[in-house]
């Protein structure tokens, strides 16, 4: 993922001060005094709060920290984000390298009492790669050691789910009961949504997709597909003219019909694969970020991965 380490460094450095000086003379009541009595949980961005909204139900107040229509890749947070974190019970980011800014955010904090919970621990991280390489040494380490969409895969999105319930009860064990009986009602809903892209996916006659960039790499290895990626694990690269060949090769050898791109990103490169094959584009979502519009529509994780069954259905029929 690409960052630039120092201008991170100097932009903590002043949110520190900033946040600092802004909570000065009231730390003594930013937890005594939550909204409701509930409790106030910051996440990183759209999956995991959505999870964290379902499980917490109307015991807690969810702040998400990347805007609604935001792609969250080099996202970082601002000052009114760190100020949140200052006064909130829990944390909760996915983690496995998508959150590039969060080990330098939480050394920055003086909230000792914040519950961090890694939502992805305990699920079996796939190896990230690159094919930008000639490039990752141009700014530092850009390179993924693993490939973080972990949450495109239901079984795992159940598994991050459980750990915020974890969390959550570790920071209100009163209403332990209340998180865990949520929990239960949504495990069973992912639990149906896994079946339904097992049971569709399965007699599907082909199993290739290309996608904008490779974000799909657990859905596919949990239903037996395989994606060809125009782009990285990141949406921000410009693939070279060797790549995009080798992709144009594969839509025809394969007879790919389908181009896919999501909403957050540009869809130009999609498109230019699509013209020089006659496939056509689609959207298939990763999920990372909901627009406004699909918000006010009232779509959520579980909404949005039907969708996608459906496209993919579509495209590999």
């Amino acid at each position: 993922m690409k960052k630039n380490k120092m201008k991170t460094g100097c932009m903590l450095a002043l949110l520190v001060l900033v946040s600092g000086a802004m909570l000065s003379g009231c730390t003594g009541e930013k937890k005594s005094e939550a909204k409701n009595d509930k409790i106030n949980v910051m996440t990183s961005f759209y999956p995991v709060y959505d999870f964290t909204l379902k499980v917490g139900g109307d015991k807690v107040n969810v702040t998400n920290m990347v805007p609604a229509g935001m792609e969250p890749h080099d996202w970082e947070p601002g000052t009114r984000d760190i100020v949140n974190l200052e006064a909130a019970n829990v944390f909760v980011y996915s983690g496995a390298g998508m959150e590039h800014w969060t080990e330098d955010v939480l050394k920055s904090l003086n909230n000792q009492d914040l519950i961090v919970v890694e939502a992805s621990t305990g699920i079996t991280l796939r190896e990230g790669h690159s094919h930008e390489e000639d490039e990752k040494e141009e700014d530092g380490d850009h390179e993924e050691k693993f490939d973080p969409h972990v949450w495109l895969d239901p079984k795992n999105a159940k598994k991050e789910m459980e750990n915020i319930k974890d969390a959550l009860v570790n920071a209100d064990p009163d209403n332990k009961d209340y998180y865990e009986s949520n929990y239960k009602t949504y495990a069973e809903k992912l639990d149906a949504l896994d079946k339904s892209f097992q049971e569709e996916l399965a007699a599907l006659p082909n199993k290739s997709i290309v996608v904008s960039h490779e974000a799909y790499g657990y859905l596919c290895s949990a239903y037996g597909l395989t994606q060809m990626g125009i782009e990285g694990l990141t949406p921000d690269s410009e693939p070279d003219p060797a790549r995009m060949a080798e992709i144009i090769d594969f839509v025809k050898e394969n007879q790919v019909k389908t181009i896919f791109f999501e909403e957050l990103v540009s869809p130009k490169v999609a498109e230019v694969v699509a013209k020089e094959t006659g496939a056509k584009t689609q959207v298939l979502n990763p999920v990372e970020g909901l627009s406004d519009e699909e918000i006010k529509a009232g779509e959520d994780y579980i909404s949005i991965m039907e969708k996608n069954l459906a496209a993919l259905k579509e495209a590999l029929e």
